[in-house]
């Protein structure tokens, strides 16, 4: 229940109607607004809420979702009821796009996918179950597409009868125009008319203006003058046929219009139900979005309401007043409002213009909001319930009419609300007790209270009585509140302090507004220093304990400050032991498989001693050093830190390998064989063979010296070192020499001398290998011959590799024996030229470089002379 009757006029809930009606996209919105109403129901609350939460999300989310063509087509859809009646163009073109609308709406709060249980999870729950039931009109859509064009008017293609008779009209109007035309310049020749004159239309027929005096000049019709009287328009008697024959054709036009809206109209009828069922819902959807942007206007959020009577709300705001402070950019002071089983009337005193009225209307105006679907301004913390009845005291009510004063009608709706109390009530009163003598109205408010209190109702009250003020410390489920009051600066702070009354602060204001000194000590004598000093002594507790209130709430603060990052810390050591675990572990395993290893090696070089006859005293020291290795990986303790682990690896794995180069190095371990003429050879170059068998597995160069065997790297070439200056070598290749970088070249097998050992098998196998080899250098040199080019382009190329580059070329170059090479590189920032020349300037064959002529490319190209 809803008291009394003018209840949202006195919280202002109409202006709040207004404003959902200014965000209406159509008349449907606006009569969906109209019909907003309170519920106490609290699944209806919640769904309304849930609603404008989705929506709003959606309109966020998605931009394509359509918001146009609210068309409110309830009146020409329910005339189809009646036979023979049809829809104009207009209106039918409305219909089109709204139901198109209509379609695209659907279309998104039914969307989802199949779950697991064989049902469907819809994106928007909710608004799926808002828009169930709806249908929408595809076919109705084509249909009338087939009719109608993108300017809605009935197509030329609509019927073959109107195709043809509006092909008639064109070449009847196209005559008359032409006709007229002629007789127009006809008259223009003779002076009868103005040469700026063209045909007009007057009552839908083509005529001339023409000057009174000449109008008998032109055979015709006069049809209509000017205002002023100077022109007269004048059917010519050659087009009077034409234009009564445009009119039959206009007449049989329309009749054919007239009857293909009649047959579209007649396939719509049988739906005329289902089509305004939409369009309410199109006005929902219209509502819905209203809600949302008012609550974004307000800053509301849509909170979860519970099923019992509850207000727990942090930092509420009067959606109105703040909408009016922003105008004048101010802000309004929010406040923290609880009502609960425990405390269920809050009893809020203090100073005249201090807010006391406002929150009163806070509460009612945002309780009301919120149980009509309505979002409220609160912050997310807040907690909301419902009731049943919202009741209200506010204003002056007197009238003459019902023989009413102000105190009386005060009197009769305590008399309701005492009727209607309960435990699912909420009451708000203001100025309790108020409109008669003090002493007597402070009794009757307090006996008043005390029924409220039995009967377990909810309510804000505002009140000056001292004797509600200890009613509410004496009593269970009454509380205190006060409008906070700077007395220094002497302005209202608009705070609401629940636990504690207020103070009037009568003499204060009283003094500010600029009554007379005298009049104020006067009134403090009146009423006794020590009521005065007992109030500013109340005063001071009130400061005092908002001052430690506020410290405890400090301290509040870092503690949970604290607790979370004590919390943090936590956590952040639990993930540290955790990678420090998973560290060990990889450590371990790292260090298992490297024992693994250890030990094949260890085995295989033990296998091998054997084999070679080793001593035992030899194999007994390496399973020692097995066993030493073992034992060291096996003393990783699990609780040693990352970096010791480290050191310790490094150490294994160092001792490994001077184990291994020992190894190498050891002549025990090389097998025992027979050596061979190749072996001396090889020696006698600088080169170490090692032996398997009787197969070469491993050559070693120590250093190049003059004639020493080689060949260049990546080639099966080889030649015997002539000279070396530097890093430059004279190499002669069979009979060629040429220099090149020493870098350039590697150790080669010496080729055997067939000259004393003509007569083994070893020898000639030599021979043959040494005229193989010699004809393969010559293949390769004639096949680099052939390939060769005289520039090469490193443009695009790093430093590095251009350098590399050319390094290979000019070795390639002089090789050929070429006299003159170009190296392309551009211009650009000359870095690359210049790290070109650099290296050109230390190869010796090359005797100069330049840049190329200006008309073959300039700086961009160097010349090389070999």
């Amino acid at each position: 229940m809803i008291y009394p009757s003018n209840f949202e006029t006195k919280i202002g809930f109409d202006d709040i109607r207004q404003l959902l009606k200014q965000r209406c996209l159509s008349r449907l919105g606006k009569e969906a607004v109209d019909g907003v109403g309170f519920s106490g129901d609290c699944a209806q609350v919640n769904l309304w809420l849930r609603q404008v939460g989705e929506l709003r999300l959606l309109t966020e989310k998605e931009e394509g979702f359509p918001l146009t063509f609210f068309f409110d087509m309830r009146e020409a859809v329910s005339r189809l009821r009646l036979e023979g009646t049809h829809m104009e163009e207009q209106e039918l073109f409305d219909l089109r796009r709204s139901l198109d609308t209509i379609c695209g709406i659907l279309a998104v709060f039914n969307r989802g996918e199949g779950n697991d249980e064989g049902g469907m999870t819809y994106d928007y729950p909710s608004l799926h179950d808002m828009a169930e039931g709806v249908m929408a009109f595809p076919n109705i859509v084509r249909r009338i597409d087939q009719i109608i064009d993108k300017f809605g008017k009935v197509k030329d293609t609509a019927s073959p009868a109107l195709a043809e008779i509006r092909h008639n009209l064109a070449k009847t109007e196209g005559s008359i125009s032409r006709t007229l035309y002629n007789i127009l310049r006809t008259a223009q020749s003779e002076g009868l008319v103005d040469k700026d004159v063209t045909p007009t239309l007057r009552d839908g027929r083509l005529v001339i203006p023409v000057a009174p005096t000449l109008k008998r000049r032109i055979k015709g019709i006069v049809h209509d003058e000017s205002a002023t009287g100077k022109t007269v328009f004048v059917e010519p008697a050659e087009v009077v046929e034409a234009n009564n024959r445009v009119r039959e054709l206009e007449a049989e036009e329309r009749r054919e219009v007239i009857r293909i809206l009649t047959e579209l109209s007649a396939e719509i009828r049988p739906y005329v139900p289902q089509l305004l069922d939409s369009y309410a819902f199109l006005g929902s959807v219209d509502l819905v979005r209203a809600k949302v942007e008012l609550a974004k206007t307000t800053g509301g959020i849509e909170p979860k309401v519970e099923g019992h009577p509850l207000i727990d709300w942090i930092r509420a705001v009067h959606p109105l007043l703040q909408m009016s402070l922003a105008k004048h950019d101010k802000k309004v002071v929010p406040l923290d409002i609880t009502l609960t089983p425990e405390k269920r009337i809050l009893l809020i005193s203090g100073p005249n213009a201090g807010g006391k009225s406002v929150c009163l209307k806070t509460v009612g105006l945002l309780q009301y909001m919120l149980q009509c679907g309505l979002s409220i301004p609160v912050d997310e913390r807040s907690k909301t319930g419902v009731f049943d009845n919202v009741m209200i005291d506010i204003g002056d009510e007197q009238s003459i009419e019902d023989d009413l004063s102000t105190y009386s009608s005060h009197l009769f709706n305590m008399k309701n609300m005492m009727k209607q109390a309960n435990g699912r009530t909420l009451l708000l009163i203001d100025e309790f007790g108020g409109g008669t003598e003090p002493q007597i109205g402070g009794a009757i408010a307090e006996a008043v209270l005390k029924q409220f209190c039995q009967r377990k109702t909810y309510g804000v009250i505002t009140t000056h009585y001292q004797n509600l003020k200890h009613f509410a410390d004496d009593h269970e489920g009454v509380v205190n509140g006060a409008m906070l009051y700077d007395r220094h600066e002497m302005r209202a702070l608009f705070q609401l302090a629940i636990g504690r009354p207020g103070s009037s602060f009568a003499i204060e204001i009283a003094r500010k507004t600029g009554i007379p000194e005298e009049v104020i000590r006067d009134a403090s004598e009146i009423v006794g220093s020590e009521y005065i000093q007992s109030d500013k002594y109340l005063q001071d507790i009130v400061r005092d304990k908002r001052y430690w209130e506020g410290k405890r709430q400090t301290i509040h603060q870092h503690e949970k400050q604290l607790e979370q990052k004590i919390a943090r810390m936590e956590t952040e050591i639990a993930d540290i032991e955790k990678q420090r675990k998973d560290i060990l572990r990889r450590a371990k395993q790292q260090a298992e498989e490297l024992l693994g290893e250890s030990n094949r090696k260890i085995e295989n070089a033990i296998r091998e001693i054997r084999e070679s006859q080793a001593e035992k005293e030899e194999t007994k020291r390496i399973r020692e050093e097995l066993n030493q290795f073992r034992q060291e990986v096996d003393d990783i303790d699990t609780k040693a830190n990352d970096e010791m682990i480290q050191r310790k690896m490094e150490k294994i794995k160092r001792r490994q390998e001077k184990k291994k180069n020992k190894k190498a190095q050891s002549p025990s371990n090389l097998p025992r064989g027979e050596g061979s003429l190749a072996d001396e050879g090889a020696a006698a170059e600088g080169v170490s063979l090692s032996r398997k068998g009787n197969s070469v597995i491993d050559i070693k160069i120590d250093e190049l010296t003059v004639g020493s065997t080689v060949r260049i790297k990546g080639l099966s070439s080889v030649g015997r070192i002539e000279q070396i200056d530097g890093k430059m070598a004279t190499v002669i290749f069979g009979d060629m020499r040429t220099k090149m970088r020493v870098d350039r070249l590697e150790g080669a097998t010496p080729q055997p001398s067939g000259a004393g050992n003509s007569g083994t098998g070893a020898n000639k196998h030599a021979d043959l290998a040494g005229q193989q080899s010699s004809r393969m250098t010559r293949d390769t040199i004639d096949s680099h011959k052939v390939n060769f080019r005289q520039d090469i382009d490193v443009r695009g190329m790093r430093g590095d590799e251009a350098v590399n580059a050319v390094l290979h070329y000019i070795d390639d170059a002089i090789l050929m024996g070429a006299s003159r090479v170009r190296i392309l590189h551009g211009t650009g920032t000359g870095a690359l030229r210049q790290l070109i020349r650099q290296y050109l300037a230390t190869v010796p064959n090359v005797t100069s470089y330049r840049d190329e002529h200006v008309q073959f490319g300039g700086a961009g190209i160097t010349v090389v002379e070999l």
